[in-house]
């Protein structure tokens, strides 16, 4: 049995009794406790709605293009680049379109020359998943941030970016001189072929926050300008995964326990958990059944769901529906890659998807195709999210503009009443086609500073991303005894209040009636309609103090770190 800790009566008097007692303090909202008002201050706010003062063309990072601007073009031999404002959506948005038939380019370099105040302090964004990476920070000139970043000078929280859905991998850097937008335009590793077509490259958006306007609120209502459509899930996400205490060595009968333990503690009300199956299934003599299996969790009163790799091949696949090696680099890769700009290929994709659904399963977590595709972890990508020196097998196209019609075929191949979870995908492609984004690298069943610095990290800084750009999921809540119950204890509070998805993973030794009772409660919580922010998440990379919104505030304070300090290892 693992260790009591704490007891069901203090999780419940976290509801009860601390936010019952708890006043309105002064920093409603999320404004920071170190927030200093500077009402004389001159705005903060960088004007990057209108043309670059410089754009320079690349055909491979060692051949720039200078281009020069005539009017709202810019040009240079057969190459021409359209920056022009438009409206859209009741706001307006910097277009940027591209015409290079006869030169292969690989990048834009738009720049905008302002003087930036000398405090100010800067948040980016992540590639795919984060890896307990986010923080705030001052200038680092050759940071990239992806797809977005904001700023803050004390007093009001300003938004740049580009809409989601866009032609391009683009990040952003920041410095005391100006701003930089790079759109990298690759096919593969090497210079995308447009041929006589133009391409919209992206669009640029921004938003200014008003005057007393809480930096929470600011950073959300940036995020749904950036993407105006959303795909959201009907109704709270949770239930369970086997992941974090099977790693893989699941079985049907353990699954059943699972769902057995699910519908003891699932609340009334008509949304219902999920049993979602990790990796492992594939495996024929441990799931001889699983049409079977779906049926039997339905029977439970629950929704089945499952893990799938659409991207991953068989070795034995022939070679010319697969992608080159080349896309790792020096390392070769082991990952045999289906190439999705092949039809033949493809269809072997969407089968991964098909199959499933036509077992019953309502719920697909697909996973591994940002790192199969391109080659790199998020964490790997810096400014250059694939290596050099590989095509897909149509050249006509952008890396962005392939994953967005891959992502687009597991749609329709799963059909619109299947809730879909992208896991190590690309959350600024995916936004508007999947309804829920992992946000953050694994969390853990037998490290609990890897669940800290991971989960904690994530479900802060992209808090702003929840319910704008997809449904936020910081990943599963561990329940082994090889975690401390009471870090674990914290981390299942945390996720339950925040609004995001809370999937369990229930390993069967480390339940007695503590953590059936404390559990029932937090499946209660998430069918509210609850809501939570870091306060603290200027000075604290894993935020302790948060504030929850229901039908009354409350303020949570964790600890997440033990007397004995963190690792400074990977655990």
């Amino acid at each position: 049995m693992p260790r009591q800790a704490t007891t069901r009566r203090g999780f419940l008097e976290l509801a009860a009794g601390a936010c019952g007692v708890l006043a309105a303090p002064h920093n409603l909202s999320g404004v920071p406790t170190n927030r200093v008002r500077r009402p004389n201050r001159t705005s903060s706010y960088l004007d990057i709605l209108r043309s670059p003062d410089s754009l320079t063309a690349y055909s491979g990072s060692k051949m720039s293009l200078p281009l020069t601007r005539s009017g709202d073009r810019w040009g240079s031999h057969d190459i021409s680049v359209r920056t022009g404002l438009s409206p859209k959506d009741g706001s307006t948005e910097l277009a940027i379109h591209l015409s290079s038939p006869q030169t292969h380019l690989t990048h834009l370099h738009l720049r905008w020359i302002l003087k930036l105040p000398s405090d100010l302090r800067i948040l980016g964004d992540a590639w795919e998943r984060s890896y307990g990476d986010l923080e705030w920070r001052g200038f680092v000139p050759e940071r990239p941030m992806p797809w977005y970043f904001f700023t803050f000078d004390g007093d009001r929280l300003n938004g740049y970016g580009v809409r989601t859905g866009v032609s391009s991998f683009c990040f952003w850097q920041v410095d005391p001189e100006g701003v930089s937008l790079w759109t990298d335009l690759r096919n593969g590793g090497n210079p995308v072929e447009l041929g006589s077509r133009e391409l919209h490259v992206a669009s640029v958006v921004t938003r200014q926050a008003e005057e007393g306007e809480a930096p929470i609120d600011s950073s959300r209502l940036f995020c749904k300008r950036v993407c105006p459509d959303p795909r959201l899930p009907h109704g709270p996400l949770y239930g369970s995964n086997d992941w974090y205490y099977a790693y893989g060595k699941n079985t049907a009968d353990g699954i059943l326990h699972d769902a057995d333990f699910i519908a003891s503690i699932a609340p009334s009300h008509s949304h219902k958990p999920f049993v979602v199956i990790d990796d492992g299934w594939q495996d024929n003599r441990r799931f001889p059944d699983m049409a079977g299996i779906a049926s039997a969790i339905r029977q439970r009163g629950l929704r089945p769901g499952l893990w799938v790799r659409p991207t991953s091949a068989q070795q034995d696949t022939i070679a010319s529906l697969l992608l080159s090696s080349a896309r790792f680099g020096k390392d070769s890769g082991n990952a045999a890659t289906y190439d999705p700009t092949i039809p033949e290929a493809l269809e072997k994709m969407l089968e991964t998807v098909r199959r499933p659904v036509s077992w019953g399963y309502e719920f697909l977590k697909h996973d591994f195709s940002t790192y199969e595709l391109l080659g790199k972890w998020g964490r790997e990508m810096g400014s250059s999210p694939t290596c050099e020196g590989w095509n897909f097998a149509d050249h006509t196209r952008t890396n962005a503009e392939i994953i967005i019609s891959f992502y687009q075929a597991l749609r329709r191949a799963a059909g619109n009443s299947v809730v879909m979870l992208g896991c190590n995908t690309i959350g600024h492609l995916s936004a508007g086609i999947f309804e829920s984004q992992r946000t953050g690298d694994d969390t853990s069943g037998t490290s609990w500073e890897r669940t800290r610095q991971m989960g904690v990290n994530t479900l802060a800084f992209r808090n702003p991303q929840h319910h704008t750009l997809f449904h936020l999921d910081p990943d599963c809540v561990a329940i082994t005894d090889r975690i401390d119950w009471s870090n674990t204890r914290q981390w299942l509070d945390l996720v339950s209040r925040s609004g995001a998805s809370l999937f369990i993973s229930p390993q069967p030794e480390a339940i007695g009636p503590e953590q059936k009772a404390v559990v029932k409660d937090a499946f209660q919580i998430v069918g509210s309609s609850t809501s939570g922010f870091a306060e603290d998440w200027l000075n604290n990379t894993t935020p302790q103090q948060w504030r929850f919104q229901s039908t009354v505030d409350c303020i949570r304070k964790y600890q997440w770190c033990t007397t004995e300090g963190t690792l400074p290892f990977e655990s």
